[in-house]
């Protein structure tokens, strides 16, 4: 069974990759060969220019479809799934995103619920994973021994992308019992980011502060480090949501199939300590 990975260089399909048992059957769908990992079949392609497609779908069972936040995200998830439609692929996995729905409170959940129904109504075999707020996210907002966020004191079901990766892989490898399933994936408890702060002081035994972000200070930090207009603006949107308290649950979907628990903020923080621990300002 071939198993066709799109997104292959980032974090999420980097994690999928590393999640999937040696024995898989693993194509690579990249735009630059140059930057595909080692040990792997690789085919160059494009989501957003349909007439490559075609050699990179052929032969595949199953494909992981994930595509890059953006105003073209449903062209790409389109193409893709047309492309699967003739290559004869068996099943679909699409990764979307939490709380993905037409009236969601923000233009990416919007977007991402045109491709879920597209993907729905295609005639494949389908599985929609819809992932809360990544840890991972959290990289970069530690300036010295204070954690900076956009999402005020909402709390938010974080999940580690390890998790998702492992969810993942678990789907990709035996679709079949999650066929027309859509999975909403939180970790064990939804936490603010103030607690997150107090949970990695506990974790490193030293002092983390909180300091939230206005949503214009955040969109102007994420313009100066080179995000584009439309992804920044659609952050702030997250962040205000997540502020009204929008992602504040969790569910067992994780647990339900994986068979334990997702892993703890005070586990991300403790393994990401290169990442997190405070330094000197």
């Amino acid at each position: 069974m071939t198993i066709l990975i799109t997104g292959a260089t980032g974090t999420v399909s980097s994690a999928v990759l590393q999640s999937l048992p040696s024995t898989a059957d693993v194509r690579l769908l990249v735009r630059d060969q140059a930057k595909a990992p080692d040990g792997y079949e690789v085919s160059v392609g494009d989501l957003d220019d349909p007439a490559t497609l075609g050699q990179a779908f052929a032969g595949v069972d199953t494909l992981w479809l994930l595509t890059a936040m953006g105003p073209q995200a449903p062209h790409a998830s389109m193409n893709a799934v047309w492309a699967a439609r003739k290559a004869g692929v068996r099943h679909v996995v699409r990764m979307s995103a939490i709380g993905a729905s037409h009236d969601a409170p923000t233009r990416n959940g919007r977007l991402h619920a045109l491709s879920d129904a597209e993907l729905q109504a295609s005639g494949l075999d389908w599985t929609i994973i819809r992932p809360a707020f990544f840890m991972q996210n959290l990289f970069g907002s530690v300036t010295g021994t204070t954690l900076y966020g956009s999402t005020g004191d909402g709390k938010m079901g974080l999940i580690d992308v390890r998790d998702i990766a492992e969810f993942a892989a678990g789907v990709l490898t035996d679709p079949a019992p999650h066929q027309g399933k859509i999975y909403t994936l939180t970790g064990p408890a939804s936490i603010s980011l103030r607690e997150a702060a107090a949970e990695a002081s506990d974790v490193y035994g030293e002092p983390i502060a909180y300091q939230p972000v206005t949503p214009q200070d955040a969109y102007q930090a994420m313009l100066a480090a080179g995000l584009p207009e439309w992804n920044a603006a659609v952050n702030v949107e997250y962040g205000i949501a997540y502020s009204g308290g929008w992602g504040d649950f969790t569910t067992g979907d994780f647990a339900q199939v994986a068979g334990h628990d997702a892993r703890s903020f005070k586990e991300f923080a403790n393994d990401h300590a290169a990442q997190l621990r405070p330094t000197a300002s």
